[in-house]
């Protein structure tokens, strides 16, 4: 029988933080715990006692950006925060593996997912799978264990920091890093269905990638300054699309990229504006291909998170068991402090079902007859269901 619980701290001690979270979740057959927490901590050290409450079971996650909410609320901002969502189910197996970048990082991929698959005892694959990354090769990481277990559903998100300053932790099978890969692969018990999507509206604004610096530097839309492009749909001065305030320019108004059925639009966020007029972004582009100016207001962003939980609710054939929300972090950002209004959302949604919902710098998720899908500034909101 699957049960899913959530606990959290705001305690000063990293130590004392791990064991009250971990306290509230203990319980004997648990078999994994999501955990998330602010990058002030000393992360080994929450890790380590949340590890030592909880006994055998693999804990794993990263840092999220400037809180977490549980079904108490918004828990974070101005404090130290760690936020866990445990789950047990005696027919599900879960087996974590973890590894900082090393060399090529498909090449990292396939080993996790060759030394999960050796940890478990199993000899078909997962279910589903969870990844936390990096925010830097998320794709990379997915294609190689992709070509170890085949296209299987996968959620999760990209590690982050409060300031971007790349001081976010990644965690799981022992270990604590910067820059890497975590997973956890599933087999039996719950099922789960997936609800991927940025909730921004099209625009009439396009164009062709005519030139890539690199797999993430958007160079020329339509042979013209990508930064000029943009600038150009959004009437915006320079200052608007240079250096870094580019990234607080577009969170309202990203591009996107739909996928080849035209069921999904990746988000990709424009973060930074560079002197020759290109744009880093924060997820793989592809030259011939179009991307959309997306729009959205912070009422929509807000709003789209509640109407999103429910949507994902319809589309499961089951009884909904616990939720595992990931909501960008930039996202996060543009609400400010109306981030109180997104937790009543939530928890409107939710009901009595457990959930906790972590802010990460990279979303992913799944789409029927799609993909497995990376993308920015956008909600991958999983349900765990009978």
């Amino acid at each position: 029988m699957f049960k899913a619980y959530v606990g959290s701290s705001v305690n000063a001690d990293a130590a004392l933080a791990g064991k009250e979270a971990a306290s509230a979740v203990k319980t004997e057959g648990l078999k994994a715990a999501f955990v998330y927490m602010s990058c002030a901590y000393d992360v080994p050290a929450v890790v380590k006692a949340i590890s030592g409450e909880l006994g055998g079971v693999p804990v794993f996650g990263n840092t999220s950006f400037t809180g977490v909410i549980t079904p108490e609320g918004y828990i974070g901002g101005d404090k130290p925060f760690v936020g866990i969502l445990a789950l047990k189910d005696d027919d599900m197996t879960v087996s974590v593996v973890a590894a900082p970048k090393d060399g090529c990082s498909v090449a990292k991929g396939e080993a996790l997912a060759k030394k999960a698959m050796e940890a478990s005892g199993k000899t078909c694959a997962p279910c589903y799978f969870y990844m936390a990354a990096s925010p830097a090769e998320e794709e990379k990481y997915l294609e190689g264990i992709t070509k170890v277990i085949g296209r299987k559903p996968f959620f999760g998100g990209s590690a982050a920091d409060n300031s971007i300053a790349g001081e976010w932790v990644l965690y799981g099978d022992g270990q604590n890093f910067a820059d890497g890969c975590v997973a956890a692969f599933f087999w039996g018990g719950a099922k789960i269905a997936n609800l991927f999507t940025g909730a921004y509206r099209e625009t009439g604004d396009y164009g062709v990638i005519t030139k890539l610096n690199g797999e993430r530097t958007l160079a020329e839309i339509d042979g013209v300054p990508a930064a000029e492009k943009y600038a150009s749909w959004r009437n915006l001065d320079k200052e608007a699309v240079t250096g870094g305030n580019l990234l607080v320019t577009t969170i309202t108004s990203p591009l996107g990229v739909k996928d080849r059925l035209g069921k999904l639009i990746a988000i990709r966020h424009p973060m930074n504006g560079n002197d020759d007029g290109s744009i880093n972004v924060g997820n793989v582009l592809s030259e011939k291909t179009v991307v959309i100016r997306m729009e959205a207001t912070v009422d929509e962003l807000i709003d789209s998170t509640g109407k999103t939980l429910k949507a994902l609710i319809d589309k499961m054939p089951g009884k909904p068991l616990a939720f595992h929300l990931v909501h960008c972090g930039g996202r996060r950002a543009g609400i400010g402090d109306r981030i109180g209004e997104v937790a009543a959302q939530l928890k409107a949604a939710a009901g009595d079902v457990p959930f906790l919902c972590e802010f990460t710098f990279g979303e992913y998720g799944f789409e029927r007859d799609g993909e497995n899908t990376c993308g920015g500034l956008m909600l991958s909101f999983t349900g765990f269901y009978e």
